[in-house]
């Protein structure tokens, strides 16, 4: 526990965290706006078709803030300090403070989950309020079944940015696909064009937790998200365990 609130206090020192804060909240809200602005015609003139994913989607779009979240968490360590420092990185320190190095993997990607949980209520709060706003009493209810899932696959995608990020050290390439495959058009849906093995893509299987034409079911894709980031943690924390930090 004491390194889980020394990783929760070092990721809320970090600058670049409020950006990952200001996308989070606000981004799935101001979609929501959108998104229901184009709606409302359809749904007072009775032809909507799709009401009920309305705040859903801007719900998904968030995800961005909290993959800069798992970046950050990792790529932050291995900064160099300025000269009047040492000109050393963080990582050394944390090394010498946590005996474990899988404690110390196991406590930071704790703190990132606990950060995203709290960051994925505080952006149902904005967007609940967006489309109530918007939509007054044609708003939806959100089920909380779909809350669930969008929820997980917050966490779930937070933790393979930490993965991805923890892997090359440097948070430019996680950062560029993870964003860019999380955008409207992503590369894993025009995958799917081409081959049925891209709906078990984590990003594709993740999102059939909450949307409703999901290749799976819900729990058959939080299922195939969570094994990907599992496997990844896990050859993450073989390469970090044998790696030499210095280098």
């Amino acid at each position: 526990m004491r390194a889980l609130n020394a990783e929760l206090s070092k990721l809320f020192s970090l600058p670049g965290i409020w950006l990952a804060f200001l996308i989070g909240a606000c981004a799935p809200a101001i979609i929501a706006a959108l998104d229901s602005m184009a709606e409302k015609d359809d749904i007072l003139a009775g032809v909507s078709m799709r009401l009920s994913e309305v705040g859903l989607i801007g719900l998904a779009a968030g995800v961005q803030g909290v993959i800069i979240l798992g970046v950050l968490a990792v790529s932050s360590e291995y900064l160099t300090e300025s000269s009047e420092s040492g000109g050393g990185n963080q990582i050394t320190t944390s090394l010498t403070a946590v005996s474990s190095r899988l404690q110390f993997l196991l406590a930071k990607a704790g703190a990132v989950a606990v950060i995203s949980i709290l960051l994925f209520v505080v952006a149902i709060v904005t967007t609940m309020s967006a489309t109530k706003l918007i939509l007054g009493e044609y708003a939806p209810v959100f089920e909380a079944s779909k809350l669930v899932g969008v929820g997980c696959y917050w966490t779930f995608t937070a933790l393979l940015a930490f993965g991805m990020t923890v892997l090359t050290k440097n948070g430019i390439i996680p950062l560029a696909v993870l964003i860019i495959n999380s955008s409207v058009v992503t590369i894993s849906y025009l995958l799917t064009k081409v081959t049925k093995l891209a709906f078990y893509l984590p990003d594709r299987a993740g999102m059939d937790m909450f949307m409703s034409d999901g290749y799976h079911t819900p729990i058959t894709g939080g299922f195939i998200m969570f094994a990907w980031v599992t496997v990844l943690f896990i050859v993450a924390a073989v390469v970090f365990h044998r790696r030499d930090v210095a280098s």
